[in-house]
């Protein structure tokens, strides 16, 4: 699974032709967490507040991005890095 960025200590990532809705996977510790791309809302997992809060943030800002990432994975192609949370 490509890492797409990684900031204070929190992994994203994105599998190659992936289950719908469309979304990422972020990574923390032991923690992980699935967000759907259009919504932002958690589909499952747990992560402690304050990185979730984080990921959030960042997926704000990037969603265009996100969105094009997943394009490209479900058609087999390695997805854009994206940069991370300021």
């Amino acid at each position: 699974m490509p890492t797409i960025c990684a900031f204070y200590g929190i992994l994203i990532q994105m599998f190659w032709q992936d289950h719908a809705p469309p979304h990422f996977h972020a990574l923390y510790a032991e923690y992980e967490v699935l967000i759907d791309i259009r919504t932002l809302e958690v589909l499952e997992g747990e992560m402690p507040r304050r990185a979730l809060a984080m990921v959030l943030e960042w997926a704000q800002q990037h969603r265009a991005e996100l969105m094009e990432d997943w394009e490209l994975c479900s058609r087999n192609l390695p997805p854009r890095k994206i940069p991370p949370l300021d």
